[in-house]
């Protein structure tokens, strides 16, 4: 297989570039490699590798394969692995610039798969909250003797997940799949673990929706809203790439792997449901904070209303007798001036009683 060109390269084709160029100075490969080890029968190969003397050993010894663990490499770094790796540029280029939605490509003999990995961001309230769902990424090329993980986020880490393998031999045994598997299943139960938190938020904003007096504004809520689509965006996309590697996608997942994707799927779909039951339940909340709303308003005008009629009492009695005509009732009399007053305090307080009685004040 030809060799593979970097992605400045390959970016180059497309554009036309005027004017003297800087050349690049490549980053050090280290700096991205979170880990790098040989598995043989399930068990790591003591020694520490580079990717390329990794790979070179499991095909002279034609027995194991290797898991390479990546952070955020550049163009540089991922160049020189996808040479030694004989990855597919465009699958590169996907895990260097990141922004994927979870999907799954096959590429020749390789399989390139993307997990949108998410955070629960512990607060006092979700009405305060400045965010409550952090996502990264996490790529995964697979071939027949390796797997190549890429992670963008600081809370996708992996070293719990490689661990885990490396005490269970006879899973690890299977090969880079069942990696892949451990994986799956490991952003999965990220999902179960948001929605855990996020079913304590709704329940809190439902609880405080209904409770009389509430200061909640459907802000606050399309917020929520906001943070339960994130979340969706991530988990329904997974559905149809799990789905394809439990129903025999490529060759490199065996058999006896399938049913491991299987058993993810059904765990995805529960986090589905929950997903979906999340955004009807905000939906609810929003309708019957707004209806809430109209109702605090309406009760608002009743009073403007109450006390508008109140106060036309005294403003037409004294618009009356400021048009200071000679004949006017009572204007001789010496207590024709209390009398007015009098009047009118009888009458804003009739009005007023009347008003209180009928709850409009």
């Amino acid at each position: 297989m030809p060799a593979i060109p970097s992605l400045g390269a390959f970016r180059s084709r497309s554009r036309t570039v005027h004017g003297p160029v800087k050349p690049r100075t490549p980053s050090p490969l280290d700096s991205c490699v979170v880990d790098c080890a040989v598995y043989v029968n399930g068990r790591r190969k003591p020694g520490h590798w580079t990717h390329s003397e990794a790979i070179a050993e499991v095909r002279a010894t034609g027995e194991g394969f290797v898991w390479l663990g990546l952070f955020e490499p550049d163009e540089d770094q991922m160049a020189a692995i996808a040479r030694t790796f004989e990855l597919h540029e465009l699958a590169v280029e996907d895990a260097v610039q990141a922004h994927q939605r979870p999907k799954l490509d096959r590429y020749e003999d390789t399989l390139f798969m993307v997990f949108k990995t998410v955070r629960y961001v512990e607060h006092s309230s979700p009405t305060t909250a400045n965010e409550i769902v952090a996502t990264g990424e996490l790529m995964a090329f697979l071939g027949k003797d390796f797997i190549i993980t890429v992670r963008h986020g600081e809370h996708a880490e992996l070293g719990k997940v490689r661990r885990q393998l490396e005490d269970d031999h006879e899973q690890l045994s299977l090969g880079p799949s069942a990696v892949l598997h451990a994986i799956a299943d490991h952003v999965v139960d990220q999902y179960m673990d948001v929605t855990d938190g996020l079913a304590d938020d709704v329940d809190m904003l439902e609880t405080q929706v209904f409770a009389p007096d509430s200061l909640i504004t459907a802000e606050q809520i399309y917020f929520m809203k906001r943070e339960v689509l994130e979340l969706r965006r991530a988990v329904l996309p997974l559905a149809t790439p799990l789905r394809r590697l439990a129903q025999g996608y490529s060759k490199l997942v065996p058999d006896q792997v399938r049913s491991y994707f299987s058993d993810v799927d059904d765990h995805l779909t529960t986090v589905s449901e929950r997903v979906a039951g999340f955004d009807e339940m905000l939906t609810t909340l929003v309708d019957a904070t707004l209806a809430k709303i109209t109702l605090q308003q309406n009760t608002d005008m009743r009073k403007i209303t109450a006390w508008a009629a109140i106060i036309a009492v005294p403003t037409a009695i004294a618009g009356i007798y400021g048009m200071n005509f000679d004949y006017m009732p009572e204007t001789h009399w010496k207590l024709g001036y209390p009398a007015v007053l009098l009047l009118i305090a009888v009458v804003c307080v009739t009005l007023y009683r009347r008003l209180r009685r009928n709850r409009w004040l």
